[in-house]
């Protein structure tokens, strides 16, 4: 046996599952029964699993450098057994990194740079999210209110529970920020009798989302409009606002801007319930051992996390008041291991539909990204917030008797009342 195959090999004894490789020059290592294959045809890959670079793993697994025979949910659990430590500790960084992350994530969110950037992701094909999203094309955490739920009926679970956070009535005016594929603007136009806005800077969201308003009926009710968040008209404030999945792309050093935009457009005694992932390190953007720098590459450019202190720290400079916290963590693991089950039962679908060399890479990159995040959930090292706020209070005695022009009641009743 090779140096290199007896490194690998002990390796492998290590974990808590069978695992075999077959070398670049032929060679076989571990036991003939596993539940893990792999097939290795660049060297590199041998130096990356035994350092446990997972994140260069998953581009090499993107870049064809090795195959696998087995399960996503197998896979995550060799990843994680063949990790150095904690990707949030081995992304903590001194000030000097942190200060030139700043700066970075000042650069990277102008204005047309966004754009390209949510192009490059949610435009990869509709056809394609389709496969394995729910048929509301939902693409955020679930919610599980019962642990059996299927992923549709956790989805407009998790819609119901962000319009009863926000207490709509009939009548009012919504805007929905990155209203994605428009579950939620036509859950709550639908369900609620609200006016509804929504903005996106992707193409094929803007036009998909127009056509089901046309199809349902609900021209003038609700309108999705190609419109960066920045550029939204501050002359009429709405009565709620939703923010879903969105605020992970605006940048942490954008962040006091992008809450004080909201806080311009909302009425006052208004209510915005700001719905998305945070990091689970009090000081890392990103997570470690390469997990970061592959979700930059592939999936979404631009993206940063920030933990959920500091969120509510950008929310205060903002002049917003924080009235409900809740931490969604495990059903945004769950959710994940919906979508990557969807996408792992229909992989020809989705070849078919991505059918260029670069569309293979995409496949590939979407398989790791989807059970990577799953574990990265599981494992607390990413989290997911809803968070509700309101102007901050200018002093009056009257909020708990239930003012008229004031939302939140200052009581969780109204969240499960009939249910």
């Amino acid at each position: 046996m090779t140096a290199i195959a007896s490194i690998i090999e002990n390796k492998l004894e290590s974990l808590s599952i069978p695992v075999s490789m077959e070398l670049p020059d032929g060679e076989k290592v571990g036991p003939t029964d596993p539940r893990l294959r792999f097939r290795i045809r660049d060297a590199s890959v041998l130096n990356h699993f035994a350092s446990g670079e997972v994140g260069a793993l998953g581009e090499d697994y993107v870049d064809g450098k090795f195959e696998f025979d087995g399960s996503m949910r197998d896979l995550m659990r060799l990843a994680a057994g063949i990790l150095p430590g904690s990707p949030v500790d081995l992304a903590q960084q001194g000030w000097l990194t942190e200060l030139a992350r700043r700066l970075v994530s000042v650069w990277r969110h102008s204005v047309d740079r966004d754009a390209r950037q949510i192009e490059f992701h949610y435009d990869l094909s509709d056809e394609f999210y389709a496969l394995w999203l729910d048929p509301r094309r939902v693409y955020s955490c679930a919610y599980y209110r019962e642990p059996d739920y299927t992923i549709a009926q956790a989805q407009e679970a998790k819609l119901d529970h962000i319009c009863r956070k926000l207490a709509l009535q009939p009548g009012e005016r919504f805007l929905d920020v990155g209203g994605g594929w428009g579950g939620l603007m036509l859950w709550a136009a639908e369900h609620y009798d609200v006016d509804v806005t929504g903005v996106t800077l992707s193409r094929h969201q803007h036009a998909y989302v127009n056509q089901l308003i046309q199809d349902k009926g609900l021209t003038g009710r609700v309108r999705m409009d190609l419109l960066d968040y920045r550029k939204l008209d501050e002359s009429r404030p709405y009565d709620k606002i939703a923010s879903v999945g969105m605020f992970e792309h605006v940048g942490r050093a954008q962040l006091v801007g992008y809450f004080s935009k909201l806080r311009r457009l909302i009425r006052p005694g208004g209510l915005i319930m700001n719905h998305g992932i945070t990091a689970g390190g009090i000081s890392n953007t990103e997570l470690g051992a390469g997990m970061g720098d592959f979700i930059e590459k592939f999936i979404f450019p631009g993206g940063e996390l920030s933990h959920v202190h500091y969120v509510l720290q950008a929310m205060a400079q903002a002049g917003l008041e924080d009235l409900d916290v809740e931490n969604l963590r495990p059903h945004y693991a769950r959710t994940l291991w919906a979508w990557s089950d969807a996408l792992e039962s229909r992989l020809d679908e989705a070849r078919a539909i991505l059918n260029t060399p670069q569309g293979e890479r995409s496949l590939r990159a979407y398989r790791v990204y989807l059970a990577g995040c799953a574990m990265g959930f599981e494992h607390g090292w990413t989290s997911l917030h809803q968070i509700l706020v309101q102007a901050q209070p200018a002093g009056r005695s009257d909020e708990l008797d239930y003012p008229s022009d004031q939302a939140y009641p200052w009581r969780r009743d109204y969240i499960y009342a009939g249910r």
